[in-house]
This record gives C-alpha cells, sequence and structure tokens, in this order.
C-alpha cells in the first residue's frame, strides 16, 4: 500500500511516501528556520502563510522523487492535530482537495501518534511493549507503546515542554534559533555542573514533567548577571543537563514501574547530542534496549506520518467522511 503524507503541524512544510509504512520512497521538507530565526521562535501567521507558499510544490516534488503518479496512490494521510490551527488548516486542504478529486481515502493522523511511530524507523525496531519519550517543542510525555502502535499515557509535562524551554532561554541570550540546536552547539565541551539549576521531580513514583521553574531560574540568572560575568558555554552545558536529566531519570523510572525492557525517544528534543547519550549509557547500565530513530525522523517529518497511516489504516480504515475533517489544535 503506497501513502503519501502530508504534514504541517508547525513550521516544516514536509510530505514522503512510503510503502506498507516502511519502504520510504520519498521524504521532502521545506524548513521555515529562516523565516523565524529573527523572531526566535515560531509567528504562527507567517508559518501558516509560508505553508501556504510551500504545500504544492513540496508535495509535487515528493511524488516526483518516488516516481510515482498521484492516480497511482493507494491512499493520503495527513496530521490532523495538534499543532499550530492555521498552519494544520494548510495541510489538511490540501490532502482533503487531492484525496477527493483523485478519489482516494483520507487518512487523518494524531501528529504525537507519528512521533511514536518514529520509533519503528531506527534500524533496531522495536519488537516488544516499550516506553517512548516524546519529546519535542510543543510535547513532553511518556507513553507505553505496543509493537502494533497502541499508545498509553503514562505522563506528560505540567506545563512548558522541554523544547519550548530550551527555545525561550536561548532567544533571552540572544544565541539563535531553534534554541535546542544553539543551546547543544554552546555547551560542547563545557561544564555541565557550572550552574545548580533546579529539577522538578514531584511525588517519588510520579512520571509528570515540569520545566516553568528551570525555564524561570535560567530567565532570573540571566537577568541578575551582567554580560561576562559568566561564561555562555557553560551555562548553556547546566541549562540542558537540567533538561537532560529529568528526561533521562523519568524515561528510566517509567520503563521500571511498568516493567518494560526497552526505551525509545522521539520528537525534535529526542535529536539532541547529550539526551541522546545519556540515554544510552543509562539504559545500558539499566540492561535496558534503546530505540533511537535517525535525527531526520526525530524532527516533524511526513515519513512518520505516511508510516503513521499505515497502521491505522490496518486497524480502523479511511476517515468516514473526509470533507467534515477539521483540524485540532490540542
Amino acid at each position: 500500500m503506497v501513502i503519501l503524507g502530508i504534514e504541517t503541524s508547525c513550521d516544516e512544510t514536509a510530505a514522503a511516501v512510503v510503502r506498507d509504512g516502511k519502504d520510504i520512497l520519498s521524504g521532502v521538507i521545506a524548513s521555515q528556520v529562516p523565516v523565524h530565526s529573527p523572531f526566535g521562535g515560531v509567528v504562527p501567521e507567517l508559518a501558516s502563510r509560508m505553508h501556504l507558499e510551500y504545500i504544492i510544490p513540496v508535495i509535487e516534488r515528493a511524488l516526483g522523487n518516488a516516481a510515482i503518479a498521484a492516480k497511482d496512490l493507494d491512499a493520503i494521510a495527513v496530521t490532523r492535530g495538534p499543532g499550530l490551527v492555521g498552519a494544520l488548516l494548510v495541510g489538511l486542504s490540501a490532502a482533503k482537495a487531492m484525496a477527493y478529486a483523485l478519489q482516494k481515502p483520507l487518512i487523518p493522523v494524531n501528529h504525537l501518534h507519528g512521533h511514536i511511530q518514529a520509533a519503528f524507523l531506527s534500524e533496531d525496531m522495536p519488537r516488544e511493549p516499550f516506553v517512548c519519550l516524546v519529546v519535542s517543542g510543543g510535547h513532553t510525555a511518556l507513553y507505553r507503546v505496543d509493537p502494533q502502535g497502541d499508545s498509553l499515557l503514562l505522563g506528560a509535562t505540567r506545563d512548558d515542554a522541554a523544547g519550548e524551554a530550551f527555545d525561550k532561554i536561548a532567544k533571552l541570550l540572544g544565541i539563535g534559533y531553534p534554541g535546542g540546536v544553539a543551546i547543544q552547539k554552546l555547551a560542547l565541551g563545557a561544564n555541565p555542573g557550572a550552574i545548580a539549576f533546579p529539577r522538578s521531580r514531584f511525588e517519588k513514583d510520579s512520571l509528570e514533567f515540569s520545566f516553568s521553574g528551570l525555564k524561570t531560574s535560567a530567565a532570573n540568572f540571566i537577568r541578575s548577571h551582567s554580560a561576562g560575568t559568566f561564561a555562555l558555554e557553560d551555562f548553556a552545558a547546566s541549562f540542558q543537563e537540567a533538561v537532560v536529566d529529568v528526561l533521562v531519570e523519568k524515561s528510566i523510572k517509567a520503563a521500571k514501574q511498568c516493567g518494560l525492557g526497552g526505551i525509545a525517544a522521539v520528537g525534535g528534543v529526542a535529536a539532541n547530542a547529550r539526551l541522546r547519550e545519556r540515554l544510552a549509557g543509562e539504559s545500558a547500565a539499566e540492561n535496558l534496549r534503546l530505540y533511537l530513530p535517525p535525527v531526520r525522523f526525530c524532527t516533524d517529518n511526513a515519513v512518520m506520518i505516511a508510516a503513521a497511516a499505515f497502521r491505522t489504516w490496518k486497524r480502523s480504515g479511511p476517515a468516514p467522511d473526509m470533507l467534515a475533517l477539521d483540524a485540532f489544535s490540542r
């Protein structure tokens, strides 16, 4: 089954053609980083306008790279939410139009399910139930996932997502966007123990997260110390370590509580080299298998959407009334 996936939940316009949920025929992404960088974060209205500009060329390129005509597709898949509602509506409208014109089934995909599906795009694909850390600019959560892709939420952030915290602090430091990439680059080789930032852990068995306190602590540190009185590199390394500490600790705890033998990390922040390094070390120490998708499948992409749609198709088929399908932002 050949599926065209379309992803426009935030600031990447993406399309991909995937056969049977695993054979990647093409994957195209048009990034909006240069557009949003001057603002230190995504501007929703600008994101929607850029999606309108990119969506058709990106789809055409994905079909061309896959050497397949639109009429030969078996189905169209699209991210329905969560995300920026204006951005979502661009992709959803394009997918509806294609499905209607070509008389093809339309398969709506939850963006988080797409990220979870990326765990199955790793070289060592999970074959047993595992804990999946979904961590990005908009989401930080732990799920119990079985090999069929069904998931159960174990815990999520009570306030800010880890990626949002990276972006906000990078903006305060004036070091660029995306924040996680900028902080990782600055932290390379620096001292992660230079500044004692707080870690929010809650009750002993809690699998929930919070990054608002850490973000406030970092912001207050910046405001109370004039330029040149502290090393930016050490600040970045210490802040990154505070985020990574909690993500790794909660992931290991979730696997132990659920009695599972594997952990996966997906989403944009899962591309962070320090997080991947710490997860590898801690998982090995606890005799847990670690599933990390290639970095290119951590950030928003359409390959994961098409792959997730294949599983959705096998479980429940296409949308019963595709023209009535609407986006959901949360």
